[in-house]
């Protein structure tokens, strides 16, 4: 067994979300598999954006290969790098990808730092304001002790370092000068709610936005001029940039007709603005199935956006280019599902009191065992078994073999998966037994 240099807090935090079922947000690298050919190019790209430019990439793959698993390593890999990140599930109902409002509201309150992970807008802000501060005294003209002209210098320093911003969202800018008012005021629940505008939330109290001279909430338009301060702010806090993952774009195709015109519509009005390069600093990132890329009720239903995305994936896989504007993730084979639980095993012994037991009883020829049951019981479909053989492997057997000196997997644990435990997808890949198990989609 491969001793881990992992922390161990770095370790429970992949195991726990690993428990759960769902991909971990951090210290994705500990255990990715199969990405080395794509990180040269993503940092290529990440480079390009910290120096001012933008960059677009559409990532796609069959569910289960680990689109989510890949945004979130990339997003990790920015974060270590010194970006601010966020993460958009686009749904039908929550978020709706032609409501840029709601999309912009979404990203405001998932966006994360190296130190925070979500809501990281006010530390941005407040970090942002610090700045201008300390730029102000260090021309030297100032007495730090003056604490009423130093408010009224960064006020001026925040007005020029803004002036792009005010032409293009001139509330953006009415709303941090206000912000930054009420905060030398020490007016906490103005300073509040002036936050939690520029955030895209609803509902804020009118006298709230009367103190900045803005008036109703943000709209479909207003959100991209709002994305274009967040970039400035970021910038000028010394973050290099900002990668937003838009993920699951495929649910646009269960839309009704209208609707999802206006989702592919916003999504091309985007591509084309970080092209002409209205948002330097931007990374944004987009997932979905290969249905989304190639069917007739995604992408290609909109031609304009179909050919600045298009990627010829005709060629052997082998030879796929990492710097195109798509790249296809690889399906899970067997012997990639098994390194990955190898990998998962070495992480949990790394923080357990059992490491001999864990790897006698959970060698590398039970991990093959286990994994070949669980892709049995999804029809044998190793693509969509990831998720599940990983929570079996945890919850199942490593966290038995940890606590009960006289567990053993292959004597006293025979695998069993329920529908109710597994996704959609997951479930349709087991088959229907009767007419009742044909989910219809109404």
């Amino acid at each position: 067994m491969t001793q881990m240099s992992i922390s161990n807090a770095r370790a429970r935090d992949i195991i726990e979300s690993l428990r759960q079922g769902t991909v971990p947000e951090k210290s994705l690298d500990a255990f990715a598999v199969g990405l080395s050919r794509f990180e040269a190019a993503i940092d290529d790209d990440l480079t390009r954006v910290a120096e001012g430019k933008s960059a677009l990439k559409a990532v796609r793959g069959e569910y289960g290969c680990g689109k989510t698993f890949f945004s979130r390593w990339l997003a990790d890999r920015a974060r270590k790098l010194g970006f601010a990140t966020s993460e958009v599930q686009i749904s039908e109902t929550e978020t709706p990808l032609h409501r840029l409002e709601t999309v912009y509201r979404r990203l405001m309150e998932r966006l994360s730092t190296a130190d925070m992970q979500g809501g990281a807008l006010r530390a941005v802000v407040e970090s942002w304001l610090y700045t201008l501060g300390q730029d102000v005294l260090a021309e030297g003209t100032l007495d730090e002790s003056d604490e009423k002209e130093l408010a009224s210098r960064t006020a001026e320093r925040l007005e020029q370092r803004l002036a792009d911003v005010t032409r293009v969202a001139p509330n953006f800018s009415a709303a941090l000068r206000a912000y930054h008012d009420a905060l030398v005021a020490n007016d906490q629940a103005t300073a509040d709610g002036l936050l939690a505008w520029l955030s895209g939330q609803p509902n804020v109290a009118a006298g709230v936005k009367r103190s900045a001279g803005v008036k109703g909430d943000i709209d479909h338009f207003g959100a991209l001029g709002f994305l274009q301060g967040v970039l400035a702010v970021l910038r000028d806090s010394g973050h290099k940039g900002l990668l937003v993952v838009f993920d699951e774009v495929e649910t646009i195709q269960r839309m009704r007709g209208d609707v999802r015109d206006k989702s592919l519509n916003a999504l091309r009005q985007l591509v084309d603005e970080i092209h002409a390069g209205r948002f330097p600093g931007l990374f944004l990132v987009i997932t979905g199935t290969p249905a989304f890329f190639d069917g007739p009720q995604g992408m290609q239903r909109l031609q304009p956006l179909a050919q600045r995305l298009h990627t010829d994936f005709q060629t052997d896989a082998r030879f796929d280019n990492p710097r195109a504007p798509q790249i296809k993730l690889p399906g899970f084979d067997l012997d990639r599902l098994v390194e990955v639980g190898v990998k998962v095993r070495d992480i949990f012994a790394s923080q357990s009191k059992s490491l001999d037991r864990i790897s006698s009883r959970c060698d590398e020829a039970y991990v093959r065992d286990l994994a070949s049951a669980v892709a049995g019981t999804l029809g044998g479909k190793i693509g969509v078994a990831p998720r599940v053989f990983l929570k079996k492997l945890v919850g199942d057997v490593l966290d038995r073999i940890d606590q009960f000196p006289d567990f053993d997997p292959r004597t006293h644990y025979s695998l069993t998966v329920t529908d109710n435990e597994l996704t959609l997808a997951e479930r349709q890949s087991r088959g229907a037994g009767s007419v009742n198990d044909i989910e219809l989609e109404l």
